[in-house]
C-alpha cells in the first residue's frame, strides 16, 4: 500500500526539518511550505492526503488558509499543529474544517498517531487540550473569529499602534465607523480591552508584528 502524503505548513524551519525526518518514515512528505498563500497553492498542485499546518504563519494564518481550501474543495485532511493549547482556537480549527488539533510540544510520535486517526475517519484532539477542555465545562463556547475584510484592515492598523482617528483617514471612513469596528470586534472575540483585542490578532498569526 502506498504511503500517504503529507503536506507541511509551518515557518519555523528548524522545527519544519525536524518534523521532515520523523514523518518520512512512515509518510510520503510532499512538501513544505511557510506561509498561508503558500499553502494554498501547494495544496492545489500536490494534492496532499494531509496538510499538517500551524496557525500562526505570516502573509495569511493557518485558519484563513485552511477556510480557503475548505471553500475550494479539497479533500485533504487537516491537522492543526500549534503552540496554542486554546480551547478557543481548538474550536475555531475544527469549525474550519479541521480533523485534528496537536500542540508542537506533543509533536513526534503523538502527531503520528494523529495523522493515522484523521486518514481513518476519525478526529483527533492532543490529551493536553482535551484535558483542559474536561476541566472547565461551564465555559462559554468559542466566539466566532470570522472578520469582514474592512474589520481586518481596521486591526491590522490597531495593532500597528494607530490612533482610531489615523485608522479612519487611512481607511477612508468616519472614526465612529472605525471605532464600530473594533468594538464589533472585540465583542465578537469575547475581549473588553483594546490591548486584549491585539494580543488575540497577534496569537492567531494576523500579523507579522
Amino acid at each position: 500500500m502506498s504511503s500517504a502524503k503529507i503536506l507541511l505548513a509551518d515557518d519555523h524551519t528548524m522545527f519544519v526539518q525536524g518534523l521532515q525526518s520523523f514523518l518520512e518514515d512512515e509518510f510520503e512528505l510532499v512538501g513544505t511550505v511557510a506561509d498561508g498563500q503558500e499553502l494554498a497553492e501547494a495544496a492545489r498542485r500536490l494534492d496532499p492526503d494531509v496538510i499538517v499546518v500551524d496557525i500562526s504563519m505570516p502573509v495569511m494564518n493557518g485558519l484563513d488558509a485552511v477556510r480557503q481550501l475548505v471553500k475550494v474543495g479539497t479533500t485533504a485532511k487537516i491537522i492543526f499543529l500549534t503552540m496554542h493549547a486554546d480551547e478557543q482556537l481548538m474550536a475555531e480549527a475544527f469549525r474550519c474544517g479541521a480533523s485534528g488539533y496537536v500542540l508542537k510540544q506533543s509533536a513526534g510520535e503523538e502527531l503520528i498517531t494523529a495523522i493515522r486517526q484523521v486518514l481513518a475517519g476519525h478526529q483527533y484532539v492532543t490529551p493536553l487540550v482535551a484535558a483542559e477542555s474536561a476541566r472547565a465545562p461551564g465555559r462559554h463556547p468559542a466566539q466566532s473569529l470570522r472578520l469582514t475584510p474592512r474589520q481586518r484592515e481596521v486591526l491590522q492598523l490597531v495593532i500597528e499602534g494607530r490612533t482610531m482617528k489615523e485608522v479612519a483617514a487611512q481607511l477612508g471612513i468616519s472614526t465612529r465607523t472605525a471605532e464600530s469596528h473594533k468594538y464589533e470586534m472585540m465583542e465578537g472575540l469575547g475581549v473588553e480591552t483594546t490591548a486584549e483585542l491585539i494580543q488575540y490578532a497577534i496569537k492567531l498569526g494576523l500579523t507579522s508584528t
